[in-house]
């Protein structure tokens, strides 16, 4: 995956020549690692008794030690040729909580996994997980969104592999890679904080921070770097310290200056000054090492948490008081608790998802469903891809048929046209090609989508994008609504010619104050619903006679749970009027909930999240989704969301769609199922 730069550097950067630092002494050191190897610690808290933490360093050979807080050596434990290690607490494996410890194992390149409880390490892996490359740190991160644990390990060829790690049915502990971005050359370390930022330091280049949730934006931005900033050559370790509001900093070793950076995370990492370590028994640490940090007390000694600064030179790790770190900077070192779980939406996984698309880039954008009445099972999605055609696929997500027939945005589908005296399944589609309305009929015996379009039915728009398709309660008559690029919607009439075709007669024009794109159509109540992107999702009437009269169903503004663009929308029905609206709210990955009846309501909204053991990735940056109540087969008993993805993760590929069963939706947020 490539990264995209942002080269800005905080605000009151300068050089890192001449800088006066104070000197801080640290207050205990481990003892010198038996084997004179030391690369790498973490701090493993006791929450019972704080002042009978342990720290757990890397060893070489001799795997991984465990000490005190004074330094005292407790054991050893066999982990190949340990090179790197991190410690996460609060880990739930079947029906109990453990601090998960995973190591980076150089003798075959492997990731290693423990636990850690009364002072014992136990291996808990399923098995030693290659990484495929020369590994140099290891950082632990437990996603916001849903709470899986997750691992990034960094390498001396400069990647950065990012691993979910979860419990296997028989308890053990396995990961899945869910993306791999690659820096130019070697990283030494990574961090991640509970917002979702990661920060790693490429060694010769600087530190830099990107998002660590794989379905979102990289955002990746260098926060200093030597000769531009406070690094005088090359950066080694980097820790994390939260104390709270105004005290959030994160901690760089600047190694060939033998000091330790600190920049403050509430005001976009700006430099606040650095420090140089001495031993207890006096001397100075030359070249600071990997870092490792806690702002939680760790008894008398380290009221305010402590600071591990790994010296590779003396093969062991200093403990400094980040009250002493304060103190020499001038700093307020506030008052740290323990991580509140952040608020976060139900989540729910996807059963299913389809075989990526063969365009690269953002191709995928809008799904429509088939209900086989006969075969549930023998069901079929349609889906665009906007640079390319139409895919047909079946309810595992193999592609049936690929039609190429232009760049094809939105579909949609009504099933019941007379065409030629029989009854069909029609679909339409908006194709950026030619700026036409694409016309179908779905051969559901063949499984096959035929064009019966009378020839190119022009939109009139310079480039379609939203589409959706409406059969009146009134007549039977069935329609098409299209939006352009600018305010544009218009509605047509789909009429048989006679000759097996189909035509577009235009029947309305609509406007709107922005742009519009997803669209849905209740047709029982002749209701057309329109997600104007920044703005808000309208009700207004389907029939060509309706108007522009509108009414806000939800403003944006108005629902925190809500951020543009409201992007693609289905319903589904539960009968006699009842049901529900789903809408895509793009701009933090969720999926809003409206009741289809009265007012429609808001009911609450869901994510869609990853699945290590079944190899899914969660849903982002959703364009289009449809949903039905009717049953599509084995697990799709009581309907589904199927949605495209922005952004195929684990492993990284092209957009695809996902198929998730309506059930688990109405289970996370306690609606009704059909």
């Amino acid at each position: 995956m490539a990264v995209a730069v942002a080269l800005a550097l905080p605000g009151g950067q300068a050089g890192a020549q001449d800088v006066q630092v104070p000197t801080v002494q640290a207050t205990a050191s481990t003892q010198r690692t038996a084997s004179g190897e030391n690369n790498d610690a973490a701090i493993v808290r006791n929450d019972a008794r704080p002042g009978a933490s342990r720290i757990i360093a890397t060893a070489a050979l001799d795997g991984l030690e465990i000490s005190d807080l004074s330094g005292k050596r407790l054991a050893t434990v066999p982990a190949g040729e340990a090179a790197a290690v991190d410690a996460m607490p609060g880990v739930t494996i079947g029906e109990r909580s453990t601090t998960v410890v995973a190591a980076v194992d150089e003798t075959g390149h492997f990731l290693r996994l423990y636990t850690f409880a009364n002072d014992r390490l136990a291996e808990a892996g399923a098995r030693p997980i290659p990484l495929g490359f020369a590994a140099e740190g290891i950082c632990l991160f437990r996603s916001p969104q849903d709470g899986a644990l997750q691992a990034f390990i960094v390498g001396d060829g400069g990647e950065i592999d990012q691993q979910v790690i979860h419990a296997t049915a028989d308890g053990r502990l396995d990961a899945r890679q869910v993306r791999r971005i690659h820096l130019p050359s070697p990283l030494s370390q990574c961090v991640a904080d509970a917002a979702g930022h990661v920060y790693v330091s490429e060694e010769a280049v600087g530190i830099w921070r990107f998002n660590a949730d794989a379905e979102a934006d990289t955002e990746a931005r260098v926060v200093d770097a030597p000769r531009l900033g406070h690094i005088e050559e090359e950066v080694s370790g980097v820790a994390l310290y939260d104390g709270g509001d105004g005290s959030r900093w994160l901690l760089a070793g600047d190694a060939s200056a033998g000091r330790v950076n600190v920049y403050d995370r509430d005001r976009d990492d700006a430099w606040l000054g650095a420090f140089a370590v001495a031993a207890p028994d006096g001397g100075t640490v030359e070249e600071p090492g990997l870092l490792a940090a806690t702002g939680l007390p760790l008894g008398k000694s380290f009221p305010h948490g402590a600071l591990l600064v790994v010296d590779e030179d003396a093969a062991d790790t200093k403990l400094v008081a980040i009250a002493d770190i304060a103190r020499a900077l001038g700093l307020d070192p506030g008052n740290a608790t323990a991580a509140a779980s952040p608020a976060t939406v139900p989540t729910v996984t996807a059963l299913v998802e389809t075989t990526p698309m063969s365009s690269f880039g953002d191709a995928a954008d809008d799904p429509a469903i088939w209900a086989n009445p006969d075969d549930p099972a023998a069901s079929l999605v349609i889906a665009t891809d906007k640079k390319a055609g139409l895919y047909v696929y079946d309810m595992q997500g193999q592609v049936v048929q690929f039609l190429p027939d232009g760049k094809m945005n939105n579909v949609d589908l009504r099933e019941g046209f007379e065409l030629g005296g029989e009854k069909v399944v029609l679909v339409t589609a908006s194709n950026r090609t030619d700026d036409s309305i694409a016309i179908y009929r779905l051969d559901t015996a063949a499984r096959r989508l035929v064009d019966v379009a009378d020839g190119v039915q022009p939109t009139g728009f310079d480039d379609p994008y939203g589409l959706c398709m409406y059969r009146s309660p009134r007549d039977g008559a069935m329609y098409v609504f299209i939006n352009g690029d600018d305010t544009g919607k218009r509605q047509w009439r789909l009429a048989d010619t006679g000759n097996g075709r189909v035509r577009a007669e235009l029947v309305r024009e609509m406007r709107f104050e922005s742009q519009t794109e997803g669209c849905v159509v209740d047709d029982d109540a002749g209701t057309l619903y329109v997600n104007e992107e920044d703005v808000a999702m309208w009700r207004m009437s389907a029939e060509p006679d309706g108007g522009d009269a509108k009414v806000a169903v939800e403003r944006i503004e108005d629902n925190p749970a809500i951020r543009d663009d409201l992007e693609g929308m289905g319903i589904y029905h539960l009968g006699e009027g009842r049901g529900y609206i789903v809408a895509s709210s793009q701009g933090n990955d969720t999926y809003a909930v409206y009741r289809l009846e009265g007012e429609q309501a808001y009911v609450g909204s869901f994510a869609v999240v990853a699945d290590p053991v079944r190899g899914i990735d969660g849903i982002s940056e959703t364009d289009g989704l449809e949903v039905t109540s009717r049953n599509l087969g084995p697990g799709f008993e009581h309907g589904a969301m199927i949605a495209q993805d922005g952004r195929n993760v684990m492993p990284v590929e092209n957009q695809n769609y996902k198929y998730v069963s309506w059930k688990a939706i109405a289970d996370a947020l306690g609606l009704e199922m059909r």
